[in-house]
């Protein structure tokens, strides 16, 4: 022994196997990583595991030891963490072919089970990322394509979620959240075609709303002349010489010309001065 603290080259032999026996005895767990210890290729214990609700600094983070050489530790992430989806081309219910680019969030809820079925966090985004295409097509294509813009649109997304979440749990995930980034019709003559059926759904549409209003006009106009028939018919039993004095001014108006319907003093008659259409001038005599 003291030979070999004699010798510098034995004291830096021996200071390299005490670090390297430390570095393979001693880990650090960060809080935002969980790790599954793995003993010879078989798994053992889990570390730092996410729990629901967990504040950080009440977690199993800090210094831990291992079995040196033997343990090894497959690190996952505690936090939500996202996959893209290679952009999908999707049929509407409206028979409409749809270019959709969608993301989802999703967290390693068990991380036992996500190392059995999937071993890496690259692996589980790979196995994912079909899964979402195939949600998506399967939801979107019970859609019209309408539906992607109107409030309807959230439960759309939150269906795709569940249906999603459902596939997750076998890698020991849990998907947080399912949105669209971009729905496009694709360029083209596909796209003229929509637009096409579109202005023609629109035109179709605005012709049937003139025709209703026509219909309803016709109906107001027709029950606005029976009121008003009604109202004259009413007035001439309870005052007939009222009644003639009214219906008198209202020729007199129409036929000399000061209803705007003709200039004023355009009009010629030639009637004696005894004509009963003149009894009006006459005090009604």
């Amino acid at each position: 022994m003291d030979r070999l603290l004699r010798n510098p080259a034995g004291l830096a032999f021996l200071a390299i196997a005490v670090l390297v026996l430390l570095g393979a005895t001693i880990s650090f767990v960060p809080e935002t990583r969980q790790g599954v210890v793995v003993r010879f290729g078989q798994p053992v214990r889990i570390i730092n595991a996410y729990k629901p609700g967990e504040q950080f600094g009440s977690t199993g983070a800090g210094v831990i030891l291992r079995v040196p050489f033997a343990e090894q530790i497959q690190w996952l992430d505690k936090r939500v963490q996202s996959i893209d989806m290679d952009e999908q081309e999707v049929l509407s219910t409206d028979q409409l072919r749809l270019q959709v680019d969608a993301f989802a969030r999703y967290r390693i809820i068990d991380p036992l089970k996500m190392y059995k079925t999937a071993r890496t966090e690259e692996r589980l985004g790979d196995a994912l990322r079909p899964l979402l295409g195939s949600a998506l097509r399967n939801e979107l294509g019970k859609e019209p394509f309408a539906a992607l813009l109107s409030p309807e649109r959230g439960k759309v997304m939150e269906n795709i979620r569940i249906g999603l979440n459902r596939e997750a749990h076998q890698y020991g995930a849990e998907v947080i959240d399912v949105r669209i980034k971009r729905a496009d019709l694709p360029k083209g003559a596909t796209l003229e075609s929509a637009f096409e059926r579109m202005r023609t759904a629109r035109q179709q549409e605005a012709a049937t709303k003139r025709a209703e209003g026509w219909k309803q006009a016709q109906v107001i106009r027709a029950t606005a002349d029976a009121d008003a028939a009604k109202i004259y018919a009413a007035a001439f039993g309870k005052d007939p010489e009222f009644y003639d004095f009214y219906r008198a001014m209202q020729s007199y108006k129409t036929t000399f010309g000061v209803d705007g319907t003709k200039p004023a003093g355009t009009t010629n008659l030639i009637l004696s001065p005894g004509n009963d259409y003149l009894r009006e001038f006459r005090g009604g005599k």
